[in-house]
């Protein structure tokens, strides 16, 4: 029986940031060289997996994309919204 290794905290945080800041889709690959470290693909893999179940990413046909915003951010986003 093989036991898979889980990401380190550290890892999964670093992807979350460079996600957030590219404020658009990137492909996997794109992903890897913009990520200030080296990751392994499965463990990349991994993390996107976590991210999309935690409602955080979509995964479309051309990469991923950072969709989460905190409560208090989509407060203010309705705040200068237009009510109907």
């Amino acid at each position: 029986m093989r036991v898979m290794h889980s990401p380190r905290l550290a890892t999964v945080l670093m992807v979350e940031e460079t996600l957030r800041q590219a404020k658009e889709v990137l492909k996997i690959a794109e992903l890897k060289r913009q990520l200030p470290k080296q990751v392994m693909h499965n463990t990349l893999l991994q993390i996107i997996d976590y991210l999309q179940e935690s409602g955080k990413i979509l995964i479309t046909t051309k990469g991923v994309l950072w969709v989460y915003r905190p409560s208090a951010e989509l407060e203010i986003l309705k705040k200068g919204g237009l009510e109907l």
